[in-house]
């Protein structure tokens, strides 16, 4: 999963969290994850590129600005895996629960 792949990297989840707040520009973005992760504004602008290319974030073009936010349909994707993936451990984990209990009570008839 290409959104997957593009969050795997600490300065693109950074960019989205601070998306996540609301839109923001490029320059916005840059000096943030700048500051925090110590990288450039060209590197920065990479960062911005795959989270583009992986269809997370859209951008306009405002004058001299670029506009980011965040792409609502992916993350709705990202979820919808994500709810499968935990489905699937619910299942097996309720049914570890049911035989961790099936164990004590018969520890309990044991000792009684």
């Amino acid at each position: 999963m290409e959104a997957l792949d593009a969050l795997g990297d600490p300065v693109r989840r950074r960019m989205v969290q601070l998306l996540a707040r609301g839109e923001t520009t490029a320059g916005e973005l840059a000096r943030a994850v700048g500051d925090e992760f110590s990288i450039s504004q060209p590197a920065a602008s990479r960062h911005l590129r795959v989270l583009r290319e992986a269809e997370l974030v859209t951008s306009e073009v405002d004058g001299a600005r670029r506009i980011y936010r965040l792409q609502r349909s992916a993350f709705d994707e990202l979820d919808d895996w994500l709810h499968e993936v935990r489905a699937f451990w619910d299942h097996k984990l309720d049914a570890l629960e049911t035989e961790v209990a099936r164990g004590r009570r018969a520890r309990m008839k044991e000792t009684d």
